[in-house]
C-alpha cells in the first residue's frame, strides 16, 4: 500500500505556495512603485536648477516663485486626504491613474504656461503626485495583509520607495541645467521632458498595477473634508502670510492677520473634532488617531517635517553667507548644491538601511533611533557649524534619520489602521509632514529676518537665527524620539495569518 502524504503537509506545502506566489507579486509591483516614485522625484528636483529662468520667462519677480511652493503645498494638504479616502472607498488603483493623469496634465500645462496665473494654477495641479506614495504603501499592505509577513514587507518596500524617491531626486536636479543647455537654452523644450515621464508613469501603473478591494459599505463625508479644508487653507494661510513678513519686513499690524487666521484655522478645526466624532464613516476617524500606535507616528511626521522642508532653505543661505562675518560658509551656488547632494545621498542610505534594519529590530526601535539621529545631527550643529566637513558631517547624521523616517511613517501608519482604512492613514503623515514644514518655513522666516541688518551685512541673517533653527530642529528629533517611547512595543509588527 502507498503510504499517504499528511494532511498537514499538504496544508502546508499549499500555503507556502500561496505565499511564495504572493511574495512574487508583490515584489513586482514594489519594482512598478520603484519606477513611479523615481518619476516622483524627478519632478521634485528637476525644476529648482530652472527658477532663475522660469521666472525669467514669465516676467515676475524673483520673490514671487515663493507662491509657487505655497499654491503647491495648499493643494497637496486638501487633496491627499481626500484622494486617499476615495481609494479606500473605490479602489487605490483607480484613484493612484487619476492622480497620475492630473500630474500628467498639469505637468504638460506648466511647459506651455506663458504667464504667471496660468503657470501658477499649473504648478497648483501637480501638486496631485504628493498622493502616490500613500496609494502605493496601502496596495501594498493591502495585497501582504493576509500573508504572514504583510507588515514587514510594506516597511521593506517603503524604504526602497523612498530609494527610488530620492534617485529621482538627484537625477532630475543633476539633468535639468544640461537638457537646458542642449536644447539652446530652451525652456519650453526643456520643460516637456518631465511632461513626458509623468504621461509614461500613467500608463504603467494603468496597464501593471493590480487593484486593490475596497471595504463595502464605505462613503465618503463630503461636510467633514470640507471643513477639513478650511482649517487647512486658514492655518497654512496665516503660516504663509507670517513668513511674507519675515521676508518683505510688512508693517507690525500684518501680524494682526496672522493671529486672526490661524486662530479661525484652530476653531474650525475644533469645528471638524465635533462633527466628526458624530459620524458613522468620517472623513478621518479621530478615534484611530487617538490610538497609542498611532497619534505617536502622526505627531513625528509633523515634527521631521520642520527640519526636512523647513530648514533646507536657511541652509542653502548659511552656506552662501560671505565668512568674512565670522560664520558661513561662503560656497557659491554649484558648491551648495553639492551639499544638497550630500544631504540627499544621506536620505537614500538612511531608507537603505531603515529596509535592511527592519527585518531584525523591532520597527518601534528603529524609528526611535533615526528620531535620535535627526536630533544629534542638528543639535551637533550649534558647536560645530564653521567648516565645510563639519555642516556635511552633521547633515549626514540628520540624513540618516530623516530617510529612515520617511520611508517609516507611511509604513507605520498603514500597519496601525484598521482595514479599509490604510490609504488615509498613510496619506495623513504626507498632510501632517507637510503642515510642520509649513510651520517651521514661516517661523524660520521671521526668526532669520529679525537677524539681518543686526551685522556687517544688511542682507545675511545673523548667526543666533541660524542657531534657532538648528535648535528647534534639533528638539524636534528628540521629541519625537520620546513620543514614540509611548508606542506599544508589540507594534507594527506582523499579524498571524489570516
Amino acid at each position: 500500500m502507498l503510504n499517504a502524504v499528511p494532511r498537514t503537509s499538504t496544508l502546508r506545502s499549499a500555503t507556502d505556495a500561496i505565499r511564495t506566489s504572493a511574495v512574487g507579486v508583490t515584489a513586482s509591483l514594489i519594482g512598478v512603485f520603484i519606477v513611479v516614485e523615481i518619476v516622483s522625484g524627478i519632478i521634485q528636483g528637476y525644476y529648482t536648477p530652472l527658477f532663475s529662468d522660469i521666472v525669467v520667462h514669465l516676467g515676475v519677480h524673483d520673490s514671487d516663485a515663493n507662491w509657487f511652493e505655497a499654491a503647491q503645498l495648499l493643494l497637496s494638504a486638501i487633496v491627499v486626504p481626500i484622494m486617499a479616502k476615495l481609494g479606500d472607498m473605490y479602489g487605490h488603483k483607480k484613484v493612484l491613474l487619476v492622480s497620475a493623469i492630473l500630474t500628467a496634465g498639469a505637468t504638460w500645462w506648466i511647459a506651455f504656461a506663458g504667464s504667471f496665473w496660468t503657470f501658477l494654477i499649473a504648478w497648483a495641479l501637480q501638486g496631485f503626485y504628493v498622493v502616490w506614495l500613500p496609494l502605493e504603501i496601502a496596495l501594498i499592505f493591502e495585497r501582504g495583509r493576509r500573508q504572514e509577513r504583510g507588515v514587514s514587507t510594506t516597511r521593506r518596500a517603503a524604504g526602497l520607495l523612498v530609494v527610488g524617491l530620492q534617485a529621482g531626486a538627484i537625477i532630475g536636479a543633476l539633468s535639468a541645467g544640461r537638457i537646458f543647455r542642449a536644447s539652446g537654452e530652451d525652456l519650453t523644450l526643456t520643460l516637456i521632458v518631465p511632461a513626458i515621464a509623468t504621461t509614461l508613469v500613467a500608463v504603467v501603473i494603468w496597464l501593471w498595477v493590480p487593484e486593490s478591494k475596497p471595504e463595502p459599505g464605505r462613503k465618503l463625508d463630503t461636510w467633514g473634508f470640507v471643513i477639513l479644508a478650511w482649517g487647512l487653507l486658514l492655518v497654512t494661510g496665516g503660516l504663509a502670510w507670517m513668513r511674507m513678513i519675515g521676508e518683505f519686513h510688512l508693517a507690525a499690524g500684518a501680524w494682526l492677520w496672522v493671529v486672526a487666521l490661524v486662530l479661525a484655522g484652530l476653531v474650525v478645526f475644533a469645528w471638524f473634532a465635533w462633527y466628526e466624532l458624530r459620524q458613522d464613516d468620517p472623513a478621518v476617524d479621530l478615534r484611530v488617531l487617538a490610538r497609542p500606535e498611532m497619534w505617536p507616528v502622526q505627531a513625528t511626521a509633523f515634527l521631521v517635517g520642520i527640519s526636512l522642508l523647513g530648514a533646507q532653505v536657511p541652509l542653502s543661505t548659511y552656506a552662501g553667507t560671505d565668512r568674512s562675518l565670522g560664520y558661513g560658509l561662503g560656497l557659491d551656488a554649484t558648491e551648495r548644491s553639492n551639499i544638497i547632494g550630500v544631504y540627499l545621498v544621506s536620505l537614500i542610505v538612511g531608507a537603505i538601511i531603515f529596509a535592511v534594519t527592519s527585518r531584525r529590530l523591532s520597527p518601534r526601535i528603529v524609528l526611535i533611533g533615526a528620531a535620535l539621529l535627526v536630533g544629534i545631527g542638528y543639535a551637533l550643529f550649534l558647536p560645530f557649524h564653521l567648516e565645510l566637513w563639519q555642516v556635511l558631517l552633521n547633515l549626514s547624521i540628520a540624513g540618516l534619520g530623516c530617510g529612515a523616517l520617511v520611508g517609516a511613517m507611511p509604513a507605520a501608519a498603514a500597519a496601525a489602521a484598521p482595514p479599509g482604512q490604510t490609504g488615509i492613514a498613510s496619506a495623513l503623515t504626507n498632510t501632517t509632514k507637510t503642515i510642520g514644514g509649513t510651520f517651521s518655513s514661516a517661523v524660520f522666516g521671521v526668526v532669520l529676518a529679525a537677524g539681518a541688518g543686526t551685522v556687517a551685512s544688511q542682507t545675511a541673517a545673523s548667526l543666533g537665527g541660524y542657531l534657532t533653527v538648528w535648535a528647534i530642529c534639533a528638539a524636534g528629533g528628540f521629541l519625537a524620539a520620546v513620543l514614540l517611547f509611548f508606542v506599544p512595543k508589540v507594534a507594527f509588527a506582523d499579524a498571524p495569518p489570516a
